[in-house]
């Protein structure tokens, strides 16, 4: 089609046409709706819906000198937890009038990370947000604007937010307890994962404080559920385990599936515990008792926090979103 028959995109001119209004008019209901009068809104609102207009973002920007985006550098969107970080974050973000710019990592290195902050700074992105578990990646320079560490290693840097992963870990290990079982051992994360590092202290916290033996960190996974199967079919040859905490609910799965293919059933014979709250938990076989995350809750504290330092606040900050447990037929006393 030749471009001189192309149909014209329709103008704020011409909205301002049709409505019988003011260029400014049309620009004050799409920017502030709130001191223009309810009948000429409508009356506005109506005149966009007829001739189909639509915002032009980049001549806004311009006009306005911000970009109103907020850059993401994030590992593993296929992953529950960062991937529902991502998902909260963003609602938090548009609620707030701002628009995610998103770049992932694909392996987890400190040049992947450079690579990808450097990526979003020439977007133009008014602020960073990394949502980057790995402890050994954050070692980055200053980017000139607000930078917030989101479920990672929240030691680094100014900026965090994130989930109570200390808690969440005590509130597993609590309830085993509670249950009878005599100690807990745990199946953690990988190695130099901030949020495995956080669930391995909870767990040693809690066994500490009720006076009870802290078993060596044996079993370990990559928070797949294959990896915790294989550390469960080596867990399941000692008797001694009644009590497993498991650091995912993806490795807690393979844990159950081992157990069983052991001859151990669950809870009856070694009741376990899982860390997420994945959608599937309730539907296990047998339903899995897990620490549920408020990821909703972390992206608007996340956001606000962001809004806080571009407003320039120095040095704002919030407090780590609390875990629940959720209690399931996955855990019972011991026989």
């Amino acid at each position: 089609m030749a471009a001189s028959s192309r149909k014209r995109q329709p103008t704020m001119t011409d909205v301002a046409a049709l409505a019988n209004v003011s260029h400014q008019t049309v620009s004050r209901v799409l920017n502030d709706p709130a001191t223009v009068r309810p009948e000429t809104a409508a009356r506005v609102q109506e005149a966009i819906a007829e001739l189909g207009y639509r915002r032009n973002l980049s001549a806004r920007l311009l006009a306005s000198k911000r970009s109103s985006l907020i850059g993401v550098a994030i590992w593993g969107t296929s992953q529950y937890g960062p991937q529902q970080v991502l998902l909260a974050l963003d609602a938090a973000a548009r609620k707030a009038g701002y628009r995610l710019s998103v770049s992932t990592l694909h392996e987890l290195t400190e040049r992947d990370t450079h690579e990808a902050v450097d990526e979003l700074l020439q977007l133009g992105v008014e602020a960073v947000v990394l949502i980057v578990p790995r402890e050994s990646v954050l070692q980055l320079d200053d980017p000139g604007l607000p930078m917030l560490v989101v479920e990672g290693d929240l030691s680094r840097v100014p900026l965090t937010a994130g989930v109570d992963n200390v808690q969440g870990a005590q509130l597993a290990t609590r309830h085993l307890l509670e249950l009878g079982h005599r100690t807990v051992v745990q199946v953690a994360g990988p190695p130099g994962w901030a949020e495995a590092t956080a669930r391995v202290e909870g767990w040693r916290l809690e066994l500490e404080a009720w006076g009870r033996p802290v078993p060596p960190l044996r079993w370990g996974g990559d928070w797949s559920a294959q990896s915790g199967y294989a550390a469960g079919a080596s867990l399941a040859r000692d008797p001694e385990v009644t009590a497993v905490f498991v650091a995912n609910d993806q490795m807690a799965i393979g844990v159950i599936a081992a157990l069983r293919a052991a001859g151990r059933r669950v809870p009856e014979d070694v009741s376990v515990v899982g860390f997420d709250d994945l959608p599937e938990a309730a539907y296990l076989d047998p339903p899995l008792t897990s620490v549920r995350q408020d990821f909703l809750e972390l992206g608007r504290r996340a956001m606000a926090l962001l809004e806080r330092a571009l407003a320039g606040e120095e040095q704002p900050t919030v407090d780590l979103v609390p875990t629940t447990l959720v209690v399931r037929a996955s855990t019972a006393a011991p026989r």
